[in-house]
């Protein structure tokens, strides 16, 4: 009786699943040697399985990382008039690229746990385990490579960028540099409620080269002496042509 019980007040209760649904302006992205960047637009609706009447309002959190690779620290500090290299921490993974797009202030539409949880925030997609003894602050080692890559556009927060309409439909614009790295990039949506996550959807974004830059780049790696020398035939002839251009130029 007890689990018949339990099952009728499972099916009396209202259904309140809440799910995303996501369309991209485009899913993959295209290096080529003029790229100067792309912008790339996030859209989508909140479905529900039925009306939810008198709750907090929902926000979105947008995510886009690209690759994750270990990056080396480095701090420099004058040592007689000369800047030299002094302690350096090595970060486990860090994003090569990586944007966080808010309807709001995010310590408003995400709780501290829930950052920790799903690692949204930018210090927290960095991965981080360790550091030497000898290294007895290294979360400015973190800032640093936060500051240098917002500098370089690579990394990004944008609260605020988020257009929730309705409480149903949403869109974002994530600005993606010239700079960016070959990969796969994981996107993803969360929709909050009172900051804690309610819903989650995750997609990818694709970045490849193409063209010269796609040749080059498979050249590079695959045989090396071959683009070395590539390399090499290519700086003559530029240094050859502009030689001959300067005397032709030049007054008789």
């Amino acid at each position: 009786m007890r689990w018949l019980a339990l099952a009728l007040l499972a099916l009396a209760a209202p259904l309140r699943a809440e799910e995303v649904v996501l369309g991209l302006s485009r899913d993959t992205v295209s290096i080529t040697t003029s790229f100067e960047g792309s912008e790339i637009l996030i859209f989508g609706a909140v479905k529900r399985e039925a009306p939810i009447l008198g709750d907090p309002p929902l926000e979105v959190v947008i995510t886009v990382a690209g690759p994750s690779r270990p990056v080396t620290v480095r701090r420099k500090e004058r040592v007689a008039g000369i800047w030299v290299n002094t302690d350096a921490l090595r970060i486990d993974l860090a994003p090569s690229f990586y944007a966080v797009a808010t309807s709001g202030p995010l310590d408003e539409v995400l709780l501290e746990t829930e950052d920790l949880r799903h690692k949204v925030s930018i210090p927290r997609a960095i991965r981080s385990v360790g550091a030497p003894p000898e290294v007895g602050d290294a979360g400015a080692f973190t800032d640093a490579l936060v500051r240098i890559r917002e500098r370089a556009g690579l990394y990004a927060m944008a609260e605020g960028a988020v257009e929730l309409t309705d409480q149903t439909l949403f869109s974002a614009a994530i600005d993606m540099p010239a700079n960016l790295t070959e990969g796969a990039y994981d996107t993803r949506v969360f929709l909050t409620r009172d900051g804690a996550v309610v819903a989650e959807f995750d997609t990818v974004i694709g970045v490849q080269k193409v063209g010269l830059e796609r040749f080059l780049f498979t050249l590079s790696r695959e045989q090396p002496l071959v683009y070395g020398l590539l390399s090499l035939a290519i700086a003559i002839a530029a240094g050859w042509g502009a030689s001959a251009a300067f005397r032709a130029l030049r007054p008789g």
